[in-house]
């Protein structure tokens, strides 16, 4: 099937089944200056990890061998891909032994436990209006589903931290970039999601935060696309720093020229219900 050939034809005949969301800046808020303390957390964590494993590293080694990281994973997330939890300790390994040593299997767990630990350590904030419309969705028979692209935290650990913060319960699939090797706003994490939803795409409502990885991408797909809009989730030193991952990584992706133009703008996730319920309305059936 030809999702995009479908979709014009088709967008308007059906209730929405499947809501999906983005995470950062989304469901999970960032306080400012977080993105920043939790790198230097990271450096010093991975540091104290290698000298448990035997292998003597400064915190700025550390630090120099994660820029180096960054830089080598921002080349694959431009063209829509993304490597797993271990290729990225693996690239740590790498540039932390200045290519003199390998990665070890037995060093898995311990270099992966510190690289997922800063965000614990400094956590972020879940959007106070995710329970309540997670909740409402699941009660009016709504399929609800993740796409998320990782940085630095793998799936792993995002999945941990949702169900700890107590929303992993309410959704039916989660897709991290990571675990699958594609990235928004590439149609094809899209499609995957549908096909995970058992949803057609014009079926499913897509929210996010980036107008070109999450509104783009999503309308791309075939999918409708809620833009959320809302200053209070970002980390507004990371969003002005050139230098910081999260500057350097919204303008990434490779997107086909397409409708951008959202079904819809929010500032509260609680106008989501709404956005919803006027789109069942204006089914034929609704």
């Amino acid at each position: 099937m030809v999702y995009g050939e479908r979709v014009k034809l088709e967008s308007n005949k059906h209730h929405i089944k499947a809501v999906t969301f983005d995470l950062w800046e989304t469901l999970l808020f960032e306080r400012t200056g977080d993105s920043a303390r939790r790198t230097i957390a990271r450096c010093r964590s991975l540091t104290e990890a290698f000298r448990r494993l035997g292998v003597e590293i400064t915190v700025e080694q550390s630090e120099s061998a994660l820029k180096q990281t960054v830089d080598s994973l921002l080349k694959v997330w431009d063209s829509n891909k993304d490597v797993s939890h271990l290729e990225q300790l693996k690239l740590v390994v790498k540039y932390a032994m200045k290519g003199s040593v390998n990665m070890r299997k037995e060093w898995t767990n311990e270099l992966s436990t510190a690289y997922i630990a800063p965000l614990y350590k400094i956590p972020p904030l879940l959007n106070p209006e995710a329970h309540k419309v997670l909740r409402w969705l699941k009660n009016h028979k709504k399929n609800v589903g993740l796409i998320c692209n990782t940085g630095l935290t793998p799936g792993t650990g995002l999945r941990r931290f949702l169900d700890k913060e107590g929303v992993a319960e309410y959704f039916d699939m989660m897709i991290f970039s990571d675990e699958v090797g594609i990235r928004k706003p590439s149609a094809e994490i899209f499609h995957l999601a549908a096909r995970r939803l058992k949803a057609e795409p014009f079926e499913i409502v897509h929210v996010g935060d980036n107008l070109k990885i999450d509104v783009c991408g999503a309308k791309n797909a075939g999918f409708k696309a809620v833009h959320f809009s809302c200053e209070e989730a970002q980390d507004r030193d990371a969003a002005s720093d050139p230098s910081s991952l999260v500057y350097r990584s919204r303008s990434l992706g490779k997107v086909g020229i397409g409708n951008a133009v959202p079904d819809g703008t929010i500032s509260s996730l609680a106008v989501l219900v709404k956005i919803v319920e006027k789109l069942d309305a204006n089914s034929p059936s609704g």
